[in-house]
């Protein structure tokens, strides 16, 4: 099993999209749900993106270019991480991330980052984790905006009752998601959910 102990690095800046002619690089690769969009900058990762994603939903910032390539390092990085994640050979990333947000929607996402694999979390829990359990509408809107879909683990917040609710890759995506990990994660492996 490959590197089930390391968190996701993240680039150390917040990005907030004041960039001004970045150029990005971007591939497609197969998954079970289907062709993933993965986009990066020379400082990480910016998005990954379902099939019938919606443009508007991820800012990829002030673009000079867009070149679709299979060589840009941190793209190879996250095409053989996400391969071997729906193996079920890895069960956390170690790429640099470069995502797009306001600083409460990247508090939110480190948040993300922060739910163990196998493990779901409700919107209120992961609004008490980052300070304020009343937040949870404004966490759910955030996870909305996530642009690194299954690396930043979004899937894992379910409604307060468990329910499955709304998620940019479709519901049947977030349910394969997370039968995928609750196959493939070890009942020693499962941690608690903190954010400390």
């Amino acid at each position: 099993m490959t590197d089930t102990n390391t968190n996701t690095n993240t680039n150390t800046g917040t990005n907030t999209g004041t960039n001004t002619g970045t150029s990005l690089s971007s591939t497609v690769m197969d998954s079970p749900m289907g062709l993933l969009t993965l986009v990066a900058s020379n400082a990480g990762l910016r998005a990954v993106l379902w099939p019938r994603d919606n443009p508007a939903r991820v800012p990829l910032g002030e673009v000079a270019q867009t070149t679709e390539t299979t060589d840009h390092p941190v793209l190879v990085a996250a095409v053989d991480q996400l391969s071997e994640y729906f193996a079920g050979d890895r069960q956390t990333f170690d790429l640099l991330l470069d995502p797009i947000g306001t600083d409460f929607q990247q508090s939110a996402w480190m948040a993300l980052r922060a739910i163990p694999y196998g493990t779901t979390v409700s919107y209120g829990e992961q609004a008490a984790a980052m300070g304020d359990k009343r937040k949870a509408r404004a966490v759910g809107a955030a996870n909305g905006r996530n642009p690194i879909s299954i690396i930043v683990p979004c899937h894992r917040v379910v409604g307060a009752n468990g329910s499955l609710t709304g998620f940019a890759g479709g519901l049947e995506s977030k349910q394969w998601l997370l039968d995928h990990e609750s196959k493939t994660a070890q009942p020693s492996e499962i941690e608690t959910f903190s954010t400390q």
